[in-house]
């Protein structure tokens, strides 16, 4: 076995390389030895791997196809060998994240994440826009809605539903809808979504040869805090997702309405660049996060 695994470690470097020298330069060994390596490897197998001439390498259709095989064999070798010598050490360094602006939904579990791994440092932007994973170097993001990027892992974290929810003072002087096209008659408060400027659709339930029609808005804005203000202040109708207006509700400022006719439940994910290997500090974050973020919002709910 390690007979094989150095002969494709020769095959390897000789393909990328074009030169048994160089590869002899970079393993350690002689020129010859990786030749002869390489001949060994062609023979056991039967085909052969590389043409050989006098100024170059160059690899044969076979060797093309057996080379990505024996990356992918290496990779995973050094990947192994990388855990084991990281798990006798504690995940530490710097870990950029970017976190959606639901701050009393994360803050918790980002501060106990915090006291649990003081060694990991924190670059945190919190913003609702469509951030580029790997081209804007974030090593970790949380965001709703399902992956599109082929480029990212993702790891779904918790659901939420989204409510329509009013303070109990504007239900007594506007009434309180009974249907969706109620609503035409009511200040709705709309979001908008920061990366394509579209508004969210409220996720009404219509009914069978109902006629389209479009929901008002008396008041449009990027941020669901700022929603939820609005909404406290007895201003109108906003669409708000369960986890954000629950302290509310509890506290009798908010009341929900038209439940029967509203369907929805939305996803939230970690997303990250697909790669060989998975630190130690990204590692514990995603699994940290994937049990700590709804907890407190599943126990209220028990």
């Amino acid at each position: 076995m390690v007979e094989s695994l150095s002969a494709i470690a020769a095959f390897v470097q000789a393909a990328e390389m074009r030169s048994y020298s160089e590869a002899a330069r970079h393993l350690g060994v002689s020129a010859s030895a990786v030749g002869k390596s390489v001949c060994r490897l062609e023979t056991r197998l039967g085909v052969r791997l590389l043409h050989r001439s006098t100024r170059s390498i160059t690899l044969t259709a076979e060797g093309a196809v057996f080379l990505e095989r024996c990356r992918r064999i290496l990779c995973e070798l050094e990947s192994a060998e990388l855990e084991l010598s990281e798990t006798r050490q504690a995940p530490q360094g710097r870990l950029r994240i970017s976190l959606p602006l639901v701050g009393m939904l994360v803050m918790p579990a980002l501060t106990a994440f915090m006291h649990r791994y003081p060694a990991i440092e924190l670059d945190v932007d919190f913003s609702d826009r469509l951030v580029d994973v790997i081209n804007e170097g974030f090593d970790i993001v949380m965001r709703t809605g399902e992956p599109t990027d082929s480029r990212l892992v993702s790891r779904p974290v918790g659901n939420y539903r989204l409510l329509l929810v009013a303070a109990p003072g504007y239900l007594a002087n506007r009434g309180t809808p009974r249907s969706p096209a109620d609503l035409l008659h009511h200040a709705c408060l709309q979001h908008r979504f920061p990366s394509t400027g579209k508004l969210e659709p409220w996720p009404l339930k219509r009914d069978a040869g109902m006629a389209e029609w479009t929901v008002p808005a008396s008041m449009v804005c990027n941020t669901s805090a700022a929603l939820l203000d609005v909404a406290v202040a007895g201003l109108g109708i906003a669409c708000l997702p369960d986890f954000l207006v629950r302290p509310a509700l509890l506290r009798g400022e908010l009341v929900s309405v038209l439940d029967a006719h509203v369907e929805h439940q939305g996803t939230f994910r970690l997303l990250w660049a697909s790669s060989k290997h998975l630190a130690p500090k990204l590692r514990v974050f995603i699994d940290f996060m994937g049990e700590e973020l709804f907890k407190e919002r599943d126990a209220a709910t028990v």
